[in-house]
Protein backbone atom coordinates (compact mmCIF):
# COMPACT_ATOMS: atom_id res chain seq x y z
CA UNK A 1 0.00 0.00 0.00
CA UNK A 2 1.28 3.52 -0.87
CA UNK A 3 1.09 6.12 1.35
CA UNK A 4 1.06 10.12 1.00
CA UNK A 5 2.73 12.76 3.87
CA UNK A 6 0.91 15.94 3.70
CA UNK A 7 4.14 18.17 4.33
CA UNK A 8 3.45 21.47 2.43
CA UNK A 9 2.35 23.74 5.34
CA UNK A 10 3.70 26.60 6.70
CA UNK A 11 3.75 25.11 10.39
CA UNK A 12 2.57 29.08 11.72
CA UNK A 13 1.33 28.30 14.95
CA UNK A 14 4.50 27.23 16.07
CA UNK A 15 6.11 30.69 15.49
CA UNK A 16 9.76 31.35 15.46
CA UNK A 17 10.51 27.33 15.63
CA UNK A 18 9.38 26.75 11.72
CA UNK A 19 10.79 30.59 10.49
CA UNK A 20 13.59 29.30 8.54
CA UNK A 21 12.51 25.23 8.83
CA UNK A 22 9.72 23.23 7.70
CA UNK A 23 7.23 21.74 10.75
CA UNK A 24 8.29 18.00 9.64
CA UNK A 25 11.89 19.05 10.22
CA UNK A 26 11.23 20.08 13.79
CA UNK A 27 13.88 18.24 15.81
CA UNK A 28 13.03 15.44 18.25
CA UNK A 29 16.06 14.38 20.12
CA UNK A 30 18.07 15.21 17.27
CA UNK A 31 16.14 13.88 14.46
CA UNK A 32 13.47 15.85 12.57
CA UNK A 33 9.89 14.50 13.23
CA UNK A 34 9.35 13.39 9.52
CA UNK A 35 12.31 10.44 10.36
CA UNK A 36 10.06 9.49 13.10
CA UNK A 37 7.21 9.38 11.16
CA UNK A 38 8.74 7.52 7.88
CA UNK A 39 10.35 5.09 10.43
CA UNK A 40 6.90 4.28 12.02
CA UNK A 41 5.54 3.77 8.62
CA UNK A 42 8.80 1.44 7.42
CA UNK A 43 8.04 -0.66 10.35
CA UNK A 44 4.49 -1.36 9.55
CA UNK A 45 5.80 -2.23 5.85
CA UNK A 46 5.71 0.81 4.10
CA UNK A 47 7.98 1.45 1.88
CA UNK A 48 6.33 3.24 -0.92
CA UNK A 49 5.76 7.29 -0.30
CA UNK A 50 5.01 10.42 -2.07
CA UNK A 51 5.59 13.56 -0.04
CA UNK A 52 4.25 17.19 -0.95
CA UNK A 53 6.42 20.09 -0.71
CA UNK A 54 5.89 23.66 -0.40
CA UNK A 55 7.90 25.94 2.06
CA UNK A 56 11.81 25.48 2.29
CA UNK A 57 11.41 21.61 0.27
CA UNK A 58 15.30 21.35 -0.15
CA UNK A 59 15.81 21.12 3.82
CA UNK A 60 13.61 17.99 3.42
CA UNK A 61 15.17 16.71 0.03
CA UNK A 62 18.63 17.16 1.30
CA UNK A 63 17.82 14.80 4.36
CA UNK A 64 16.08 12.46 2.71
CA UNK A 65 17.03 12.10 -0.39
CA UNK A 66 15.29 9.13 -2.20
CA UNK A 67 14.70 6.81 0.50
CA UNK A 68 16.97 4.04 -0.52
CA UNK A 69 19.18 4.35 2.10
CA UNK A 70 16.56 2.93 4.43
CA UNK A 71 14.91 0.35 1.81
CA UNK A 72 12.36 3.04 0.58
CA UNK A 73 11.38 4.66 -2.60
CA UNK A 74 10.28 8.58 -1.35
CA UNK A 75 8.54 10.70 -4.21
CA UNK A 76 8.26 14.20 -4.09
CA UNK A 77 5.58 16.68 -5.18
CA UNK A 78 6.01 20.29 -5.15
CA UNK A 79 3.41 22.50 -4.68
CA UNK A 80 3.98 26.30 -5.71
CA UNK A 81 0.77 26.96 -4.50
CA UNK A 82 -0.53 25.37 -1.16
CA UNK A 83 -3.12 22.61 -2.73
CA UNK A 84 -4.94 21.37 0.55
CA UNK A 85 -4.38 18.03 2.24
CA UNK A 86 -6.99 16.45 -0.54
CA UNK A 87 -5.73 19.00 -3.37
CA UNK A 88 -2.40 17.79 -2.80
CA UNK A 89 -3.61 13.86 -2.59
CA UNK A 90 -5.28 14.77 -6.05
CA UNK A 91 -2.47 16.35 -7.13
CA UNK A 92 0.04 13.00 -7.96
CA UNK A 93 -3.10 11.10 -8.65
CA UNK A 94 -1.23 8.83 -10.72
CA UNK A 95 1.02 7.86 -7.93
CA UNK A 96 -1.79 5.98 -6.31
CA UNK A 97 -3.76 4.52 -9.51
CA UNK A 98 -4.63 1.46 -9.95
CA UNK A 99 -3.59 0.62 -5.97
CA UNK A 100 -6.30 -0.93 -3.93
CA UNK A 101 -6.22 1.28 -1.30
CA UNK A 102 -3.42 4.39 0.03
CA UNK A 103 -2.33 5.79 3.29
CA UNK A 104 -2.81 9.75 4.12
CA UNK A 105 -0.85 10.84 6.69
CA UNK A 106 -0.54 14.68 8.35
CA UNK A 107 2.94 15.30 8.63
CA UNK A 108 2.69 16.93 12.09
CA UNK A 109 1.67 14.00 13.41
CA UNK A 110 3.58 11.53 15.73
CA UNK A 111 2.05 7.98 16.55
CA UNK A 112 2.45 4.69 16.95
CA UNK A 113 -0.62 3.39 16.10
CA UNK A 114 -1.05 -0.65 14.66
CA UNK A 115 -1.41 0.43 10.95
CA UNK A 116 -2.12 -3.25 9.81
CA UNK A 117 -5.12 -3.33 12.16
CA UNK A 118 -6.50 -0.31 10.45
CA UNK A 119 -5.87 -1.88 6.74
CA UNK A 120 -7.69 -4.61 7.48
CA UNK A 121 -10.91 -3.11 9.23
CA UNK A 122 -10.84 -0.52 5.58
CA UNK A 123 -10.94 -3.50 3.63
CA UNK A 124 -13.26 -5.97 5.33
CA UNK A 125 -15.52 -3.05 5.26
CA UNK A 126 -15.25 -1.78 1.78
CA UNK A 127 -15.26 1.71 2.79
CA UNK A 128 -14.23 4.51 1.20
CA UNK A 129 -12.37 6.31 3.53
CA UNK A 130 -11.52 4.63 7.06
CA UNK A 131 -10.76 7.62 9.83
CA UNK A 132 -8.21 7.25 12.82
CA UNK A 133 -9.78 8.56 15.35
CA UNK A 134 -9.74 9.67 19.21
CA UNK A 135 -11.91 10.92 21.66
CA UNK A 136 -11.02 14.72 22.82
CA UNK A 137 -12.86 17.64 23.78
CA UNK A 138 -13.64 20.69 22.02
CA UNK A 139 -11.04 19.64 19.27
CA UNK A 140 -11.37 21.52 15.51
CA UNK A 141 -13.39 18.25 14.64
CA UNK A 142 -16.09 16.25 15.78
CA UNK A 143 -17.22 12.40 14.07
CA UNK A 144 -20.32 10.79 15.19
CA UNK A 145 -19.54 7.15 15.22
CA UNK A 146 -22.29 4.60 15.10
CA UNK A 147 -22.34 0.97 16.57
CA UNK A 148 -20.69 -0.93 13.22
CA UNK A 149 -17.79 2.33 13.50
CA UNK A 150 -20.09 3.91 10.26
CA UNK A 151 -19.38 8.05 10.32
CA UNK A 152 -22.84 9.37 10.50
CA UNK A 153 -22.19 12.79 11.18
CA UNK A 154 -18.78 15.27 10.64
CA UNK A 155 -17.98 18.17 11.55
CA UNK A 156 -15.00 20.66 10.94
CA UNK A 157 -14.24 24.03 13.04
CA UNK A 158 -17.48 23.89 14.60
CA UNK A 159 -18.82 27.02 16.09
CA UNK A 160 -19.81 27.38 20.32
CA UNK A 161 -23.47 27.32 18.50
CA UNK A 162 -22.69 23.96 16.56
CA UNK A 163 -20.83 21.91 19.63
CA UNK A 164 -24.17 22.32 21.65
CA UNK A 165 -26.17 19.69 19.36
CA UNK A 166 -22.89 17.66 19.42
CA UNK A 167 -22.53 14.96 22.32
CA UNK A 168 -19.39 12.69 20.37
CA UNK A 169 -16.11 12.75 21.79
CA UNK A 170 -14.97 11.73 18.60
CA UNK A 171 -12.37 13.59 16.29
CA UNK A 172 -10.21 13.35 13.60
CA UNK A 173 -6.86 12.09 14.03
CA UNK A 174 -5.21 12.98 10.89
CA UNK A 175 -4.63 10.03 9.20
CA UNK A 176 -6.95 7.92 6.78
CA UNK A 177 -6.93 5.27 4.79
CA UNK A 178 -8.67 5.77 1.17
CA UNK A 179 -9.73 3.57 -1.50
CA UNK A 180 -8.85 4.91 -5.13
CA UNK A 181 -12.45 6.21 -5.66
CA UNK A 182 -12.04 9.21 -3.15
CA UNK A 183 -10.09 10.94 -5.78
CA UNK A 184 -12.87 11.13 -8.24
CA UNK A 185 -14.39 13.27 -5.46
CA UNK A 186 -11.74 15.90 -5.78
CA UNK A 187 -11.46 18.40 -7.97
CA UNK A 188 -8.48 18.88 -9.52
CA UNK A 189 -5.62 22.05 -10.08
CA UNK A 190 -7.47 23.87 -7.13
CA UNK A 191 -6.48 23.94 -3.12
CA UNK A 192 -9.46 21.00 -1.13
CA UNK A 193 -9.66 20.16 2.01
CA UNK A 194 -10.40 16.37 3.58
CA UNK A 195 -12.22 17.31 6.34
CA UNK A 196 -13.95 20.61 4.86
CA UNK A 197 -14.36 19.74 1.60
CA UNK A 198 -14.41 15.84 1.00
CA UNK A 199 -15.25 14.59 4.59
CA UNK A 200 -18.29 16.09 5.14
CA UNK A 201 -19.94 15.34 1.63
CA UNK A 202 -19.23 11.68 2.21
CA UNK A 203 -20.85 10.81 4.95
CA UNK A 204 -24.46 9.98 3.02
CA UNK A 205 -22.42 7.36 1.18
CA UNK A 206 -22.69 4.87 3.96
CA UNK A 207 -19.00 4.66 3.24
CA UNK A 208 -17.06 6.59 5.74
CA UNK A 209 -15.69 4.38 8.79
CA UNK A 210 -13.90 5.42 11.89
CA UNK A 211 -11.06 3.66 13.67
CA UNK A 212 -10.11 4.53 17.25
CA UNK A 213 -6.80 5.27 18.18
CA UNK A 214 -5.46 2.31 20.04
CA UNK A 215 -2.03 3.82 20.57
CA UNK A 216 0.14 7.36 20.98
CA UNK A 217 -0.54 10.47 18.80
CA UNK A 218 0.31 13.94 19.20
CA UNK A 219 0.14 16.68 16.46
CA UNK A 220 2.57 19.16 17.19
CA UNK A 221 0.87 22.20 16.11
CA UNK A 222 2.24 24.26 19.31
CA UNK A 223 5.74 24.09 21.45
CA UNK A 224 3.66 22.95 24.10
CA UNK A 225 2.68 19.86 21.88
CA UNK A 226 6.21 19.71 20.69
CA UNK A 227 7.67 19.76 24.19
CA UNK A 228 5.16 16.45 24.96
CA UNK A 229 6.05 14.57 22.22
CA UNK A 230 9.70 14.57 23.40
CA UNK A 231 8.90 13.42 26.85
CA UNK A 232 6.55 10.50 25.58
CA UNK A 233 9.16 9.48 23.60
CA UNK A 234 12.00 9.93 26.36
CA UNK A 235 9.45 8.21 28.95
CA UNK A 236 8.54 5.49 26.33
CA UNK A 237 4.82 6.44 25.78
CA UNK A 238 5.29 6.44 22.37
CA UNK A 239 7.14 3.52 20.89
CA UNK A 240 8.85 4.96 17.14
CA UNK A 241 12.17 4.46 16.10
CA UNK A 242 13.65 7.05 13.99
CA UNK A 243 15.12 6.93 10.68
CA UNK A 244 18.98 7.65 11.05
CA UNK A 245 21.77 8.86 8.79
CA UNK A 246 25.46 9.15 8.40
CA UNK A 247 26.18 12.95 8.65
Amino acid sequence: MKVMVLCAGHGTRLGDLTRELPKPMLPLHGQPLLAYLLGHLRSQGFNDVAVNLHFMPQIIRDWFGDGSRWQMHLTYSQEERLLGTAGGVKNVEPFFRPEESFLVHYGDILTDQDFGAMVRFHRERKALATLLIHPRAKSNSAVTLEADHRISGFLERPTEDMRADVTTPWVNSGVTICSPEILDHIPPGQPVDFPRDVFIKLVGTGRLYGFPLSGYRCAIDSPARLDEARKALTEGRCNVRPLTRLL
